[in-house]
């Protein structure tokens, strides 16, 4: 071997400083990811449950009650509700009920919540909830707005 050949290769150095650089731009880039996923999965519960509602006020329109199916034959309890689409059913829970306690609905009133399941259960929004006058809540340690108004 003559002495004005060159080594082709990497050294242990730059591959450690590759892999470096690599490891700080996945740290950066997974929980902004992940954060988006959840953004989405929220949105699709949000519309689920908005849906939801929208199905209980024409059960109100046919029936006169909230608590009554439309043919005024059975009580409206979970089990009659409408099934969630997509990929929320997966996601969360539907029921009646506030966003920390179970209610059945009333003649007047009605209270719809979604509760976290599988890999939304620890959401920084916990359960959603919607009642019949609009009002919407949330159980987690974010705030109601950026839950609800993202």
């Amino acid at each position: 071997m003559k002495s004005n050949d060159s080594v082709k290769g990497f050294t242990l150095i730059e591959l450690m400083i590759v892999v470096a650089i690599v490891a700080i731009l996945a740290a950066i880039a997974y929980p902004s990811y992940r954060e988006q996923v959840a953004r989405s999965r929220r949105g699709d519960a949000q519309a689920g449950l908005l849906d939801t509602a929208q199905w209980m006020e024409r059960q109100y329109t046919l029936s006169n009650a909230y608590n009554v199916m439309a043919d005024g034959s059975t009580a409206l309890d979970n089990s009659k509700l409408p099934a969630l689409k997509n990929n929320t059913a997966a996601n969360y829970t539907l029921s009646f009920g506030t966003a920390t306690a179970s209610t059945s609905p009333s003649a007047t009133a009605f209270s719809l919540r979604l509760v976290p399941t599988g890999a939304m259960a620890d959401d920084r929004c916990g359960t959603f909830a919607l009642t019949n006058t609009g009002s919407k809540t949330v159980s987690g340690t974010a705030d109601t707005a950026s839950c609800w108004d993202r």
